[in-house]
């Protein structure tokens, strides 16, 4: 097989260690997006499976015109973009019944601070940016001193907003490729102690159904490979905060045998996306 990898950073460990794996049997080869030209690509025949890494809007974009020549795309280039915008995130999660945190969007967070302050903030909330990207915005606001503080310093950035929803202070990583699912905590950037070195977690250690959660998750967003943020809020309960398209998948022993074998297995690609509704469950 010839696949391709769409990354501006080959010797990303998950990568690197997939590359090496199929490298005896196939042709890997790496395609930067940022330098790739769309009409080099069209001049030779598409790859038999492509990797979508990168999540900028030129691999996007990239891997948009490699579909449109028939090619197989893992994430794709649909599902990908769904995943950078967290208001579309959050509808289609909630749609289709999932327990995704409520998520109230604004077009700046200035307008949000004119909108809240006058009224008294229902702090604590937590404030991210929409458009899901490398440096983002995620903080807790407790305070309208703490508004007025990311007003200023990001006036125009298009923001969601979630109720901080009582926990651990632990984030579970949970991330799929294909039907495996891995897992770890990793303490969360809003607790009070700070972003904290992440542990292995088995995922038969995990509360019963989530493991299915993830699964379902991979359905409703037509994802191969991709993260999912979930915080315990008490007895096992799931919620949703975020969702990621080709996360790092550091550190977690069978990834890069997971993703070889996804990449070369033939019917591994999920139903594409659609905006019909979607059967509610219960987690």
């Amino acid at each position: 097989m010839r696949i391709g990898l769409i990354t501006s950073d080959p010797g990303h460990p998950l990568l690197a260690a997939t590359a090496a794996l199929l490298g005896d049997e196939h042709t890997v080869r790496t395609l930067d997006p940022e330098t790739a030209a769309e009409s080099a690509e069209a001049a030779e025949p598409p790859a038999d499976v492509y990797l979508l890494k990168a999540r900028t809007p030129r691999a996007i974009a990239l891997a948009r015109a490699l579909e449109d020549r028939g090619a197989r795309v893992l994430n794709s280039a649909a599902a990908t973009e769904l995943c950078q915008d967290r208001t579309a995130m959050a509808e289609r999660a909630l749609r289709a019944g999932l327990p995704f945190a409520a998520t109230r969007t604004h077009p700046s967070l200035t307008q949000l601070a004119d909108e809240s302050l006058p009224f008294g903030l229902h702090a604590p909330v937590v404030v991210k940016s929409r458009h899901s990207r490398k440096h983002d915005l995620v903080a807790r606001v407790d305070s309208a001193a703490r508004l007025r503080e990311l007003a200023a310093a990001h006036p125009e950035e298009q923001v969601v907003v979630q109720d901080f929803a009582p926990n651990s202070g632990w984030d579970h990583k949970l991330w799929a490729i294909g039907d495996r699912v891995f897992a770890a905590l990793r303490r969360s950037e809003l607790s009070p102690e700070g972003r904290g070195p992440t542990l292995p977690l088995a995922p038969d250690r995990l509360p019963p159904g989530w493991s299915a959660l993830v699964r379902r998750v991979g359905e409703v967003f037509a994802l191969d490979v991709y993260g999912v943020d979930v915080i315990d809020t008490g007895d096992g309960a799931p919620l949703i905060v975020d969702v990621n398209a080709f996360p790092g998948v550091r550190d977690q022993p069978g990834a890069p045998e997971a993703l070889a074998a996804l990449a070369t297995a033939p019917s591994a690609h999920p139903s594409p996306l659609t905006d019909g509704p979607a059967a509610p469950c219960a987690y």
